[in-house]
């Protein structure tokens, strides 16, 4: 789950427990407050019969009963109940309902001289009148019809309140989560496109006061550490490299200039020769690392131009042939393309010649029989050279290391070679804003397929 959502969905939950706690505790002060007015008015009325009947004279009970049923203030479902000390009925303001008491109610009544509560749908209020010549027992009850309507309005107000309160939240949630985040993601775009030809690139410092400013700042410092490292690195390797070329090659001179006076002497012939061919490796590892230094060094200066795929494979093909006769190099289209400009591509036509020199030659190398087959296809996008060969393949552990400088399979590391040449082809196709990848199997061969987008 991505941040946002994440702090959009707690935000959400908070301010839904604070609506709803808000909600239950309006509900509850309301019904409290409904049901307390409600039992004063039972009270009141309660009170205003006792006192018609014990201290109005010329009031009976049927008058009584006539007033109580034509006043301004009756409520639905009135009922008033009057007891005396001996628990008899002495006033019943209804004949056809009667309300539902025992004994042990009006005991209780006596002892607490007041009591409220609830009876189905309807509020009871009992009290003791002791202001005649003998104390009465009043039960009072009536059902709040408009009280509970308003109840049951601010029930469904709250609820709906609630829903679109809830669903404001989330959608102003993920609003805000997503404009506060929102340097972030741009943050991580301009991660996205650094790669180690452009570490000097910055990323946006915005206003160098917040966080995420701050986070930008602290990026930055670590990608200029990040580059000076590597160009240290780069400018070591180089010069280190330069540096040797000279002395090797003197070395090689000195080394054929010895061979021509060792001809009667086959045990000093040989250690010449062998020192030959350590010198030849030494000079061929030293101008890769030369040319694997350099190639980062003039990525702006590099010159660019339109060409022709199949030119350029096909020159890499003469090439190896005529420094090494006995191989077999075959090349197909799988398709022919519909438009001749799919297989034009811009680029450095020698450093793309090399990337295919390499793979041409680490395919007649290690396969027993010598051969390659290139194949070349197309589309919308890309111009797509794959070369093929049945040799020893690569096994899956070693697949993801094969680009890495030095790296050699265990397959194939009893044969000649440095390890550099893969590594000199991925940084050429990637210069190219193109991609190398590769499928292999043990004892079955390999496939390398080159892309670059065409014009």
């Amino acid at each position: 789950m991505k941040i946002k959502e994440r702090i959009a969905i707690q935000f959400t939950i908070l301010v839904a427990a604070l609506l709803f706690v808000f909600s239950v505790v309006v509900y509850t002060v309301s019904s409290t407050f409904r049901q307390e007015e409600f039992f004063d008015r039972l009270r009141s009325k309660a009170r205003t019969t006792c006192r018609l009947l014990v201290k109005v004279h010329g009031i009976d009970k049927d008058l009584l009963k006539v007033i109580d049923e034509n006043t301004l203030t009756e409520m639905l479902d009135e009922k008033v109940l009057i007891f005396n000390s001996k628990n008899d009925l002495v006033y019943s303001s209804v004949d056809d309902k009667l309300l539902t008491y025992h004994a042990n109610l009006l005991e209780e009544v006596r002892e607490k001289n007041s009591i409220e509560f609830v009876q189905g749908e309807s509020e009871v209020i009992g009290l003791l009148y002791t202001e005649g010549t003998e104390p009465l027992v009043v039960l009072a009850s009536a059902f709040d019809k408009f009280g509970k309507s308003k109840q049951d309005n601010l029930i469904k107000t709250l609820t709906w309140g609630l829903i679109v309160g809830i669903v404001i939240t989330v959608g102003l949630g993920f609003y805000f989560a997503g404009n506060s985040l929102r340097p972030i993601s741009h943050i991580n775009d301009q991660i996205s496109l650094i790669t180690a030809q452009n570490l000097s690139q910055k990323l946006d410092e915005g206003n160098r006061k917040d966080e995420i400013a701050q986070l930008a700042i602290n990026f930055n410092t670590v990608l200029y550490r990040l580059n000076q490292a590597f160009e240290q690195q780069k400018s070591f390797v180089s010069h280190a490299s330069h540096e040797l070329r000279t002395p090797l090659a003197a070395l090689k001179s000195e080394i054929q200039l010895g061979q021509r006076f060792l001809k009667n002497d086959p045990d000093l012939e040989e250690v010449f020769d062998n020192l030959f061919s350590d010198t030849e490796r030494l000079i061929s590892i030293t101008n890769n690392l030369l040319f694997l230094a350099r190639s980062m060094e003039n990525i702006e200066r590099l010159k660019m131009s339109q060409v022709r795929v199949e030119d350029l494979v096909f020159l890499a093909k003469e090439e190896i042939l005529t420094t090494s006769p006995d191989y077999k190099v075959s090349i197909d289209y799988t398709s022919i393309p519909e438009n001749e400009r799919e297989t034009v591509i811009e680029g450095n036509e020698e450093l793309l010649k090399r990337v295919f020199l390499n793979l041409i030659d680490n395919a007649c190398k290690y396969s027993e029989n010598h051969e390659a087959r290139i194949l070349i296809d197309t589309n919308e996008t890309y111009c797509g050279v794959t070369v093929k060969d049945e040799g020893y393949g690569i096994s899956a552990d070693d697949l993801p290391h094969i680009f890495n400088p030095f790296y050699r399979s265990a397959l194939t590391s009893d044969l000649p070679g440095f390890g550099i040449g893969l590594s000199i082809c991925q940084r050429i196709v990637e210069l190219h804003k193109g991609h190398l990848s590769v499928e292999s199997e043990p004892g079955k061969g390999s496939s390398f397929k080159v892309q670059l987008f065409h014009i």
